[in-house]
């Protein structure tokens, strides 16, 4: 009896991805995919908007909300941008080693973002203002849990998108993984931009 085919990874790695000419369909999917993350993002922040003053006689934001510790975690991820758009110049050299660097150092601001994230979200609870505290407190841990866990998610393919360039080279499809990823990145800078004036902001005027 003939023995079966021993198979490895690059027999199921497209490198050229020949399917989608110079990879409009990829571009064109990957934006769809962010204009259903509008939308969810757009619920969220409608929910927010509509049960924010409900605090069912609990904390305020004014009485909850570190403001100066809010703003750095904002400088975090606006810095973790910056530095994408970095390894992004890079890619276009040609550079391997400096798009990887890049990328690395935007993990690190990313990791710094959901750290101190969740030591708000600890704080929070440990006061007593969790999310079963007021229809507030539960709009406030919806939208902005979903924001980082879309920023976990994105470090998780960010190192993936390290690993790839290392064994892969900048070949034409990593360069594609690496503007979808630049996108929704930028994405989610632009909607933390809205929860921090939203929410954190406004919140400090009630």
């Amino acid at each position: 009896m003939s023995q079966p085919a021993a198979y490895t990874i690059d027999d199921f790695h497209l490198a050229e991805e020949p399917h989608h000419p110079e990879g409009s369909s990829t571009m064109l999917g990957f934006w769809i995919y962010l204009m259903s993350d509008c939308l969810i993002f757009a619920m969220l922040f409608a929910t927010y908007g509509v049960l924010g003053t409900s605090y069912a006689g609990g904390p305020t934001p004014r009485e909850l909300f570190d403001l100066p510790l809010v703003a750095v975690n904002t400088a975090m991820l606006l810095f973790s941008s910056i530095t994408y758009g970095f390894a992004m110049l890079a890619m276009v050299d040609g550079k391997k080693g400096a798009t990887q660097a890049w990328l690395l150092v935007t993990a690190v601001f990313g990791l710094a973002f959901l750290g101190i994230e969740l030591y708000e979200f600890n704080h929070l609870i440990h006061e007593g203002a969790g999310p079963w505290t007021s229809a507030f407190l539960s709009s406030f841990f919806t939208l902005v849990g979903t924001h980082g866990l879309h920023v976990t998610f994105g470090i998780v393919w960010l190192v993936t998108l390290v690993v790839q360039v290392q064994k892969r080279g900048l070949i034409p499809a990593n360069r594609r993984r690496l503007m979808c990823l630049s996108l929704f990145w930028h994405f989610l800078d632009v909607i933390w931009i809205g929860v921090f004036t939203f929410v954190y902001l406004m919140g400090m005027l009630r």
